[in-house]
Formats: C-alpha cells, structure tokens, sequence
C-alpha cells in the first residue's frame, strides 16, 4: 500500500508532467501560464524526482522548463527591474547565508539552495509571463476553471473519507477527522493550506466581474469553487482568509479613506493591548471558529518568539521546541523568516509585502487601468499578509505568493521626470507598460 511518503513515481503522474512541460514550451507567451496552474492545482508534492541525493517535486520540473522557456524566448526582458526584485533577491539571500552559518553543515546549504530555486524561479517565471493587467485577467480566468475540479475532488473526500489524490503520494489516504469535523486536503499537504488555497482567491476572481469580455458564469463557477475548498478544509484559518479577502472587497467605497482606515487599526490594536490582560497577539487564542482549532498553539508561538528574540535575532533559530512550542511546529510565516533568516530575513520579508502595496497605491493613485482590479489585488495582498500570522506556506501556496508579488509589480507605474520622452496615450495599454503619473500625492522548501 502506496503511503503518504512514498516517493515512487506514478505514470499517470508523470506523463501529466510531460505533457505540462511541453506545453509551457510550446505555448504563446498569453497562454503559458495555464500549464504552471494546472500543475499547481492538481499534482501532489508525492511525485519526486531523486538526483544525487536532491529532490525534484514534479512543481519543480515545470518550474525548471520554465526557467529554460523565458530565458531561450528572451521574456525574461520585459521585466522592469523594480525595488521589490532586489528585496525579493537580497532576502534570498540573506536567507542562504544565515541558515548555512547558523547549521554550518553541508545539508543545510543544500537545503537552502532548494529553497532559493523555488522562490526565485518562480518569482521571476511569473514576473517574465505576468506584465499587464491582460495577463493578470487570464491567469484569474484559468484559475476560476482549475479551481473547479479541485472542488469537485474535496467533494468526494468529504463524502467518501478517502483523498482521490492519494494515488499520486504525498497526501494520507483517510482523510483527517478532528473533534468530528472532516478536513479534507485535495492535492495539498495539508488542511488548513488546501483552504487557504481556495479562499485566497476570492477577491481575484471577483475582480473578473469588472472585466471586459468577462462571463458571470465564469467567475460564479471560481468563486464557488473557491468557498467549497475553504469551507470543505474544516479549518478555521482558511475561514478568516475568506472574510478578510471579503472585508477588503466591502471597503471599496472607501478606497479614498485609506490612510484613515489604516490609522483606525492601529488604534484598536493598541487599544487591545491596553486593556487586556494578556499581550494581543492572543486574540488568536480566542479566534476558533471551527471545532478543533488551535488559536491558543498560534499566540503562544508568537509569544515565545518574542520573548527569544535575542536567540534568534541574528543567526535563525534550530528550532522552536526548545521554547516550549508544541512539537516545535511553526505555523506563522513571519517567524519562519526570522527562524530560518534572523531578524534581517524577517525585515526584507516584510519590506517585500510594503513594497507590493506601494505599488497597488501608486497604480490606484495614476487612476489609470481597471481601479476595481487593482483593489482586489490589494485585498488579496492583505489576505495573505493575515493569514501568514496563522499559518506558513510550504506546498503549492507559494506559487499564489509569487502570483500576486507579480501582480503587484505588473500594475506598478513608473514615474518619468518632467519633459521626458512618454509613449503617447493610444500606445499605452496599461500600467504595465511605460506611462507619466502625475505626483499625487518554506520557506519550508529544500532540496530534501
């Protein structure tokens, strides 16, 4: 009987691979995306490739004949070299380099090497195949029809108690059962990351219903998709994820209110920590919406990482459990940055969120291009900046990261001195391209 573990290729899985890797070769550049979404979307991290003691998820592969597709095209040259890809290299880096000193063997440069390939492959893959606010339309199109047989897949978990994806490895065949809630799973590895999977695109695909030449029946069949993941994950996070992308949708009318808004939540954030007892990061201990959550597990690692930050500051952290966390499990993507980077890895990785947001703000501020759109990107960035409080990525959510990172710098606007030569108005499609704005105003992931 195949286990959760097992390596062993599938033919079925490897064929899939085959044909998506060819695809992504021969595909025109508006249509290359729709092989990397199907691999995400549907195959386990089960299926390894083993070279010389390294290990080739078949993500992995797709992300390697990606690399060899932008760069033997030369798409690789319609990237605008912004200050969020030297956070996102120089973050890497740092990374690198403090894991390796902090462990100082072999395995861990090894392992940090792994983790460099996926985030700066596929960082740069979706920033070369993701220039425009047409490219950012077909990926959210593709993703509303991938989406749907996921759900369809989780449906039949719920009813079965067996995970269909099973076949592929990498993911337990019965399904887990937690205080009597089902939590279903699909390709991903596990719960909680499934229905943040589904949740985290909400806001994206509601931003199609604004689109030219979009289908309601399209974005109805996504969103639905989407809902059924999260809610079928039987876990609480996936559940935030979805109100706050929702929240954010609901805070349109106030799109000219913002600074406001901002300066609103900080406010009762430190009115929290005023009156109550215990510091407000265990607000989360409080926050179980389903059965069987662990809110109290979350607050309390961010406790303790407070409390060692002058063990971790400068070189990472082995490990956690000396801290007192259950199994030392670290379910907070902020503290993997400083665990894995110390507090510089954790600073650039923040400076990267900031700086995608600055540039959703400045796109909203040129008033140039769909504004809905550029909200809905902006929502699903919070969604995501939220959720890493409870939960960290190590699977297929890397790939929605780096999507909306190259989003972000898609719409981002490029600001030209005064009297400088500007393409004219008709030769500007959108932000991606060259245009004047006016001045107003895995992480887990190794290669073992």
């Amino acid at each position: 009987m195949k286990s959760e573990q097992t390596p062993d290729l599938n033919p079925f899985g490897v064929l899939f691979t085959l044909c998506m890797g060819l695809l992504l070769l021969l595909f025109p550049r508006r249509k290359a995306l729709i092989p990397l979404v199907l691999m995400t979307c549907y195959m386990t991290f089960g299926q390894q490739v083993v070279l010389m003691s390294l290990h080739f998820t078949m993500l992995r592969l797709i992300v390697l004949v990606g690399c060899v597709r932008v760069v033997v095209r030369g798409e690789f040259r319609r990237i605008r070299w912004l200050r969020m890809d030297t956070l996102v290299v120089l973050w890497v880096m740092v990374t690198v380099i403090v894991y390796t000193m902090l462990w100082q063997t072999t395995a861990a440069l090894v392992n940090r090497l792994g983790f460099a390939y996926d985030s700066l492959g596929l960082y740069f893959i979706c920033r070369s195949l993701i220039a425009d606010t047409e490219d950012i339309t077909r990926a959210c199109r593709v993703f509303a029809w991938a989406l749907a047989p996921v759900a369809v897949c989780m449906i039949a978990e719920k009813l079965t108690g067996q995970n269909p994806f099973f076949v592929f490895g990498g993911v337990p065949r019965m399904t887990e059962l937690r205080n009597g809630v089902v939590r279903c799973q699909g390709p991903f590895r596990h719960p909680i990351l499934a229905g943040t999977f589904g949740a985290i695109w909400i806001p994206l695909l509601t931003g199609l219903w604004r689109q030219k030449g979009s289908n309601g029946f399209l974005v109805g069949v996504g969103i639905t998709a989407a809902m059924t993941i999260a809610a079928l994950s039987g876990s609480s996070g996936p559940v935030a994820t979805l109100l706050l992308g929702v929240v954010g949708l609901l805070c349109w009318p106030m799109k000219k209110q913002l600074r406001m808004i901002r300066w609103t939540v900080i406010g009762a954030i430190l009115m929290l920590q005023l009156v109550m007892q215990a510091p407000v990061w265990f607000i989360f201990a409080k926050v179980n919406i389903l059965s069987g959550s662990t809110g109290w597990h979350r607050a309390y690692l961010i406790d303790r990482t407070v409390a060692h930050f002058s063990e971790w500051w400068l070189f990472g952290a082995k490990s956690v459990a000396p801290w007192g966390v259950w199994a030392g499990d670290v379910t907070n993507q902020y503290v993997i940055q400083g665990i894995n980077g110390g507090f510089l890895g954790l600073v650039l990785f923040v400076a990267i969120i900031i700086s995608a947001f600055a540039s959703i703000g400045m796109a909203m501020r040129a008033r140039e291009g769909n504004q809905w759109v550029l909200w809905t990107i902006g929502c699903t960035l919070f969604a995501h900046s939220v959720t890493f409080l409870s939960v960290s990525y190590f699977d297929q959510n890397i790939v929605n990261w780096y999507l909306v990172l190259a989003m972000s710098c898609a719409v981002r606007p490029v600001h030209r001195k005064v009297g400088s030569n500007v393409p004219e108005k008709s030769k500007v499609r959108n932000l991606g391209d060259v245009c004047e704005v006016q001045s107003a105003g895995p992480i887990q992931g190794s290669w073992s």
